[in-house]
């Protein structure tokens, strides 16, 4: 009876091993995933989002210039051409096909894109914090810089349990990435600290 005990105990603690095994190996997957994104929104020249206010503006053709908001679905609209998709493309990506779409039309034509105001960069901060709600951003945020922009840590806040929600750029499914306060103020894990790339909502339980 006793052995059988012994042998039922190491096997869980067999399965408590892999079982911590496997959520360790996931929490790195989700920390290079999380990396990842935002090396790529980083990465290069500024990326349009949605939201943002552009002026487009077509050579000696002032009709055709206009001053024009990024929609929801990442798109813009133009006279004589319509939609153009808009989001995640860089001003000299966004200028050439716009001009290849206007060539249907004008032999050589020659647009320039100003982006007036950048209005895409917003992420949620909710939970204990003390002014939870969405955060439109002008430079590149970390996690603990968002939630000091929302005011701090409340008195109830489990600072050990924060974690970010953002959706894959891959698949759109929502990850969750977990961040440990004490790794990241302590230096033993200062990577936990994650870069936010549009659309993320920090929560702190």
């Amino acid at each position: 009876m006793g052995r059988r005990v012994m042998l039922w105990n190491m096997l869980g603690a067999w399965i408590s091993v892999l079982m911590l095994a496997a959520c360790s190996s996931t929490d790195l997957a989700r920390q290079a995933s999380a990396k990842a994104a935002a090396d790529a929104y980083i990465t290069g020249d500024y990326k349009i989002g949605s939201e943002d206010i552009l002026e487009i503006i077509v050579w000696k053709n002032p009709d055709l210039t206009k001053v024009v908001s990024v929609r929801p679905d990442g798109k813009i609209s133009l006279p004589l051409i319509g939609d153009v998709e808009a989001e995640g493309l860089t001003v000299a990506q966004l200028k050439k096909a716009l001009e290849a779409r206007l060539k249907e039309y004008k032999e050589t034509p020659n647009v320039a894109v100003v982006v007036k105001e950048v209005n895409s960069y917003g992420v949620y901060v909710l939970g204990e914090v003390v002014k939870p709600g969405r955060y439109q951003l002008k430079t590149y945020t970390t996690v603990l810089q968002a939630i000091s922009t929302a005011g701090g840590f409340t008195m109830y806040a489990a600072k050990n349990k924060i974690f970010v929600l953002r959706k894959s750029s891959n698949t759109g499914a929502e990850i969750r990435i977990n961040v440990s306060y004490n790794d990241i103020v302590s230096g033993e894990d200062s990577s936990k600290n994650i870069l936010l790339v549009p659309g993320d909502t920090v929560v702190v339980p």
